[in-house]
């Protein structure tokens, strides 16, 4: 979709930055794991590239060595920056002892570890998406080695 007057505002702006969740406070913790972990055109894209996501360390490594043809897609790329950020989450929430979602009040989710410390995924996401860097496994190793 073309619309001239989008394009000049995202380039003053950005592009849209986020995802939010929101409850009323009774959500079941499994339940908003299992909404964030969807990622769907995140896991078109893998499939796309040969690349299996199965909630490991290892597919976000794979993951980093994906060619990034997105980059110059204004559409997909903000869409595209929260699935790898949920993705990551999914995978951290998953295999690091102690780790799991928070939503804070703005309804914006986070990854909190056991030592209390909170991860921005979304944010990482957005950041690997647009420059590669850093890489979905250093944000990983980071929130593993805590």
């Amino acid at each position: 979709m073309n619309i001239p007057f989008l394009g000049n505002w995202r380039k003053k702006r950005g592009p849209a930055r986020g995802v939010a969740v929101f409850s009323d406070g009774d959500a079941d913790p499994s339940s908003v794991a299992e909404l964030l972990s969807e990622c769907e055109l995140l896991r078109s894209q893998a499939e796309q590239a040969g690349v299996e996501l199965d909630d490991s360390a290892a597919s976000l490594e794979a993951l980093d060595q994906v060619v990034p043809r997105w980059r110059d897609d204004d559409e997909i790329l903000p869409w595209l920056g929260n699935d790898a950020g949920l993705y990551l989450g999914t995978v951290i929430v998953r295999t690091v002892p102690g780790a799991s979602w928070a939503v804070w009040p703005s309804g914006h989710p986070v990854v909190r570890l056991a030592s209390g410390r909170e991860i921005d995924v979304v944010d990482a996401g957005h950041t690997w998406a647009s420059t590669g860097a850093p890489e979905l496994t250093q944000v990983y190793a980071e929130a593993a080695e805590v």
